[in-house]
């Protein structure tokens, strides 16, 4: 589910949907708050069964395999320390950690901080290009680049306003000698069309485990006209698309040479991804979000077609099934794991680090409707424990980082956010 608005802003949308919907609105519908019953329901876990104990939204969906959706609840055996590291963002949508562990913060209305170790943060860098800041749009990931020690570049997406729409961008620039600008700017990538539409834009970037290419996540805009798109090889919408660091396209690429297809494109079929990482063994992960159910972990590989919204374990806002309400169809790759209802994903990671060695190779993403930190355990690829972590903060979780020093960090939304670490307590 894609609530990544403020909670004031849904309550409004949800009101204006009903009344868009009747009237064909292209917008969708905001999905329904959770009902006292099944907030309860939720924190009546049995032991050795899920934690979400909640009615799925699919009541007639079944999953493809055992353990692809509601995995046995698991539970740390350790306290963790959470300490709040920045505070007062406006609208924070990621960060990344400087070589000296200071951290590049991007803020959605344009705004791209440095965050120093005392946690103070800086005036907003000058020379970014204007974003299109209206619904989910804005600026949005940030990533160094795999050179940046001795190139100083950094790369950054955001929600570009063009002629007839806007669409997912990706730029690239040089963090300044004085740290107070971003110079050389060159746009590499625009996702196109273009459309209107102020959802769906993704976005985050990740670069290969060789450092010479990167992958791009794209959101699919959400609206019915453009979510069809989605598999249609000659857009990017619903898209993770794969560059060369200067924007060319690879000659590996699976769909390099065709007509009927955009040469960036690495994989397709998807909806809204905004989590995607590698694992230890350069693998790419990503999570998009459902719509009212159907959150996906998958591991997008070349040339395959992840189905959205030709199949899908989630409904329509208003209820009713998407297309001919199917799970399954041969050619079109199942989710690693689902979510329904959802958690409404943002930011992950897989974690390697040492402050937490019972963590290694597990998912750490974030929540937004349901404000937590849920960590994933896999063996053998697939999903077999569950937990959900900082549910006591009420914070809309945005992005997720490892630290240098092994820590779990996290950035969570406006209007008061923070950047918190998570440490193991001695």
């Amino acid at each position: 589910m894609d609530l990544t608005l403020p909670r004031s802003s849904l309550l409004k949308a949800a009101t204006l949907s009903l009344l868009t919907l009747c009237a064909a609105c292209s917008r969708e519908a905001a999905p329904p708050a959770a009902s006292a019953d099944q907030t309860a329901a939720a924190s009546a876990v049995v032991p050795g069964g899920p934690l979400e104990t909640r009615e799925p939204n699919g009541k007639d969906f079944k999953p493809a395999f055992a353990g692809q959706t509601r995995a046995p609840a698991i539970k740390s055996e350790f306290a963790i320390d959470v300490s709040v590291v920045a505070k007062d963002l406006n609208g924070a949508w990621a960060f990344e950690f400087l070589p000296d562990e200071r951290i590049l913060v991007t803020e959605r209305r344009g705004d791209l901080r440095i965050v120093g170790k005392d946690g103070k943060v800086s005036a907003p860098l000058k020379g970014l290009p204007k974003v299109y800041f209206e619904g989910q749009g804005g600026l949005l990931d940030v990533a160094l680049d795999p050179q940046f020690a001795t190139n100083r570049t950094i790369y950054w997406t955001y929600a570009e306003p063009r002629e007839g729409g806007n669409g997912t961008t990706l730029a690239k620039g040089v963090l300044s000698a004085d740290e107070t600008a971003v110079e050389q700017v060159k746009v590499i990538f625009r996702q196109l069309p273009a459309w209107e539409s102020n959802l769906h834009f993704g976005s985050r970037i990740v670069f290969s485990a060789d450092g010479t290419k990167l992958f791009l996540a794209l959101g699919e805009r959400s609206v019915p006209d453009a979510r069809v798109h989605s598999q249609d090889l000659t857009m990017h919408l619903g898209k993770v698309v794969r560059l060369n660091l200067d924007g060319s396209v690879p000659s590996d690429n699976p769909f390099v040479g065709r007509s009927d297809a955009k040469p960036e494109i690495w994989s397709y079929g998807h909806r809204n991804i905004q989590a995607a990482t590698l694992d230890a063994e350069g693998k790419l992960w990503t999570i998009e979000h459902g719509p009212r159910g159907g959150d996906e972990l998958n591991q997008p590989q070349a040339g395959l077609n992840y189905g959205w919204p030709v199949i899908t374990y989630g409904i329509e806002y208003a209820g009713p099934k998407i297309g001919d309400g199917i799970t399954a169809k041969e050619g079109l790759e199942q989710p690693v794991y689902y979510w329904d209802p959802v958690i409404a994903p943002s930011g992950m990671v897989v974690y390697n680090g040492s402050a937490f060695p019972e963590w290694q190779g597990n998912i750490l993403v974030g929540g937004l409707a349901t404000t937590k930190l849920v960590r994933l355990q896999l063996q053998d690829g697939k999903v077999v424990g569950e937990e959900w972590l900082l549910q006591d903060r009420g914070k809309r979780i945005r992005d997720v980082k490892q630290g240098p020093d092994g820590s779990v960090y996290v950035v969570t939304e406006a209007p008061d956010g923070e950047i918190l670490k998570l440490s193991r307590k001695s």
